[in-house]
């Protein structure tokens, strides 16, 4: 190979390298660089034995660079290689697609619109994760607004308020301002009274069958064209909660022969006698339906975009007569489909859990069974897992599936490093120990020497799970401890090294004392789980994440008679 060519080796094989190794963040390897360079130059195979020779040393001089030295040499080289990866780099951070309009909007703000008939299940954290993941990135704002105007169907529980703002703040939002519907009445009272005397709106008695007869037929209902001043007479009647339950309501008036019959004059209030379960409400009587409360709140608040189910699309339709008639302009609109969650036996619905824990079947919100977010958090899987996943499903309008196993990586890739190992033990079976040390040391963490061992006493008997107790006269290693054989119902201690782990295919099983343990109740989504932990286990702070060799990672909940620990994922 003649100095010219070797040259044009070197810096074609310096470029390689430098992109493999700023495109993975990592060290450049030889091998990785060698397919590329052959297949840029093909001048180059004919001294295919002597090509890696050459470009070891540019690879090991490339990997002697920092981050930014590498990113810098790429820019002088192959400016258009560092800006493809660039691009990629930021298509990988960013899994949601733009807001419309979102970069010509002088301060992007969203909405959390929750019901609060309940805490929230799995499938709520969706729209808090995503929200506030685009108000990071449009550095814009996010009301939590509590859409609680339904005292009866989807009646409000007193406690589900503040434990939707802990759900939210558990996965690492603060909304920029908190409203309850229920408190803001007279501002939809005062919309409605200037929508009937714009000519948008009319009380109405039909009883509902006989107007949605009329509605499907495009057929005028006879109060239609009743004229303002009795209209908001009637109205007032209203709010003063004159009329009984279903005996009247106020309608918007939109197009009796709209295509989409749904669309059709519908109810922006009605009576309900049932009492709201907030004092501050309970004395109202006159409620505003869903669309009508939503669409004046989303203006009055300067809600820009509205992320909603896509079952919702006649919502904004619907809204956008009242938008019409006060000359408002809408928001832009995502619409997206449902979410469905495995791996639960309970439904993904509120009510559903709700009455498993009125039955008893549940002792909670936070029970491992639920499909909850106070569920998840008492678990101990952190928020960015959840959050992650989330956002990871986008905002497709097709409905979306999210495996609880892609919380349970991303959590797992969070904790592993800084969880202490120990050993648990279910359904344990008593073995004598003959022989052998007085006391095992295993590492408090396999991958980091510098945090010690643990000290486990083994004088008398250990606990061994029973599927680990091997036939007479085989033998297993007892994980951090040594080899035993299984003799006449005892194990008996050995010596071997770990060879026979390696060379012999010896299992390796966990265990714990006999009598110097922890009991220990392990909750899991499948019920709970008894056993008994090694003695250190009982010095964990509550609170505390542990991985349980062989059975996986659990939180611990608290400490008495017995020990608990919430399971959070293999």
């Amino acid at each position: 190979m003649d100095d010219d060519l070797r040259a044009r080796v070197e810096e074609a094989a310096e470029t390689n390298a430098l992109i493999n190794a700023v495109k993975h963040e990592s060290e450049a390897q030889v091998g990785a660089i060698m397919g590329p360079l052959m297949g840029q130059n093909p001048e180059f195979r004919e001294h295919g034995d002597e090509i890696a020779g050459v470009i070891a040393p540019v690879v090991q001089r490339v990997n002697g660079m920092d981050a930014d030295e590498r990113r810098e040499r790429l820019a002088e080289l192959a400016p258009e290689e560092l800006a493809e990866i660039e691009s990629e780099d930021e298509e990988d951070e960013q899994v949601l697609p733009d807001l419309p309009n979102g970069d010509d909007t002088e301060t992007v703000r969203m909405r959390v619109a929750p019901n609060p008939n309940g805490p929230w299940h799995v499938g709520h954290a969706r729209m808090a994760a995503v929200v506030g993941t685009y108000k990071d990135l449009y550095d814009g704002e996010f009301i939590c607004r509590f859409d609680d105007t339904d005292p009866e169907t989807k009646r409000p529980d007193l406690d589900a308020y503040d434990a939707i703002l802990d759900a939210i703040e558990y996965l690492g939002f603060q909304p920029d301002e908190v409203l309850k519907a229920s408190d803001r009445l007279a501002t939809y009272y005062d919309h409605a009274r200037d929508l009937i005397e714009k000519g948008g709106a009319y009380t109405c008695s039909c009883p509902q069958a006989e107007f949605s007869d009329m509605k499907n037929s495009g057929e005028a209902c006879p109060h239609r064209d009743t004229d303002v001043e009795t209209t908001l007479s009637e109205f007032e009647a209203m709010v003063d909660g004159e009329y009984e339950s279903g005996e009247k309501v106020l309608r918007v008036k939109t197009d009796i022969e709209h295509k989409n019959p749904a669309l059709r004059d519908w109810v922006a209030f009605r009576m309900i006698d049932t009492p709201h379960p907030r004092e501050e409400a309970a004395d109202y009587r006159c409620w505003p339906m869903l669309d009508f409360q939503s669409g004046i709140d989303d203006h009055l608040t300067g809600v820009t975009h509205i992320i909603r189910g896509i079952d919702l699309q006649d919502s904004a339709k619907r809204q956008g007569f009242v938008y019409d008639y006060f000359g408002w302009e809408y928001p832009e609109v995502i619409h997206w489909g449902h979410v469905q969650v495995d791996e639960y036996d309970v439904p993904l619905s509120t009510s559903s859990i709700k009455e498993l824990i009125d039955e008893g079947e549940l002792t909670g919100w936070d029970d491992p069974r639920a499909p909850t977010v106070a569920s998840l958090e008492r678990r101990g899987i952190r928020s960015e897992a959840i959050v992650e996943a989330m956002v990871g499903l986008g905002t497709s309008t097709s409905n979306v599936d999210l495996a609880m196993s892609t919380i349970y990586a991303n959590n797992r890739e969070l904790i592993d490093d800084d969880t202490d190992r120990a050993f648990f033990v279910r359904d344990g079976v008593e073995k004598q120990v003959v022989g052998g040390p007085e006391s095992a040391a295993p590492p408090v963490h396999p991958n980091h020497e510098d945090r010690g061992t643990r000290d486990i006493p083994v004088t008398g008997t250990v606990l061994v799970e029973p599927d680990d107790v091997p036939p007479n006269g085989k033998r297993v290693w007892l994980k951090g401890y040594g080899c035993i054989r299984h003799t006449r119902d005892a194990f008996e201690y050995t010596g071997d090294d770990i060879d026979v782990v390696r060379e012999e295919g010896v299992d390796v099983v966990h265990w714990v004392p006999g009598e110097q343990n922890v009991p220990l109740r392990l909750r899991t989504m499948t019920g709970d789980v008894e056993g008994h932990a090694e003695p250190g286990v009982a010095d964990y702070d509550v609170g505390s994440m542990l991985q349980f060799v062989r059975v996986g990672f659990a939180r611990i909940d608290h400490h008495g008679e017995e020990s608990v620990a919430y399971f959070a994922h293999p």
